[in-house]
């Protein structure tokens, strides 16, 4: 059997074929352009497919609550043209099969959990850190949704003592996204993350909040395990930094053998920036058993 998966990203729109063991078989690329520009081209690649069912982990915010008159909607997006687009009800009157939904991000945490180096834990968290940063969280196995589903990248931190940088999120300023996202790091430094890897400062600075957010999550969520991914956790000296930076702030308050080896305990992603892509083949197919 073959299922469909969109990851539906604000650049791109990834989609794909292939089966519930996590084979992909097909796989293209196109721009996010307005719906109109975007949708149409992505119905005609599903079209001659054959798929049974499709998954689809969107950018957002999205509604996920089924008994919502805008279930399937992007909602609140600032992305002209997709604000209040029913994402899921476009599919579901082009192709008329069973379809999977959730965010972008839970997709991603999905596809660790099913077929990645995280496969069998229950309570892991998911953040990806660059243009944006956005979080999924899975509880007692089951991806958390709750009121709207969790924005981990707009939680609030304190500034570092040294940093006089107010943050960049419009919303929020010195909020994880506002603090350490890609585009708050080249406005800071004045220069891309990725020409900035021999700077130790730089990543110093990020592992302080990106640690601190850790702490926060650590603390309130309790998780197993937190998997790092997305283009600024690119830079591999970060890991190493964030864990002794979460480790130092959490100041000894929790004892646990999992955070005794944090280099097993905060991770990166582990399937070759597929992971969005196999969670939504894992929500095509849990949508058809559904």
């Amino acid at each position: 059997m073959i299922y469909g998966a969109l990851e539906a990203g604000g650049t791109k729109m990834v989609c794909a074929t292939g089966t519930k063991d996590g084979k992909i078989l097909d796989q293209i690329t196109l721009p996010t352009l307005k719906p109109e520009d975007t949708i149409p081209g992505i119905i005609d690649y599903f079209k001659d497919k054959n798929i049974a069912a499709l998954g689809i982990a969107s950018f957002g915010p999205v509604d996920l609550n089924p008994d919502s008159p805008t279930y399937g909607h992007i909602t609140t997006t600032p992305k002209p043209g997709w604000a209040d687009y029913d994402i899921v009800g476009a599919f579901k009157k082009a192709l008329n099969i069973p379809i999977g939904f959730d965010t972008d991000v839970n997709g991603s945490l999905l596809g660790e959990v099913t077929f990645g180096d995280s496969k069998g834990l229950s309570d892991v968290i998911y953040i990806t850190i660059g243009t944006g940063v956005g979080g999924g969280i899975m509880a007692g196995g089951k991806l958390l949704h709750g009121m709207l589903h969790p924005e981990l990248g707009h939680m609030l931190l304190r500034s570092h003592p040294s940093d006089p940088y107010p943050g960049r999120c419009p919303f929020h300023r010195n909020c994880l996204e506002g603090m350490a996202a890609g585009p708050a790091i080249e406005d800071r430094w004045g220069a891309k993350g990725k020409d900035l890897a021999s700077n130790d400062a730089v990543w110093e600075l990020e592992a302080y909040y990106i640690g601190q957010a850790m702490v926060n999550l650590i603390l309130t969520l309790s998780p197993k395990r937190i998997i790092l991914g997305g283009g600024v956790m690119h830079e591999k000296q970060l890991f190493k930094l964030i864990r002794e930076e979460t480790k130092k702030q959490l100041g000894g308050y929790i004892n646990t053998p999992l955070l005794h080896d944090m280099a097993g305990y905060i991770v990166p992603a582990s399937l070759n920036d597929d992971q969005g892509i196999l969670g939504c083949i894992k929500l095509a197919a849990d949508a058809l058993k559904e």
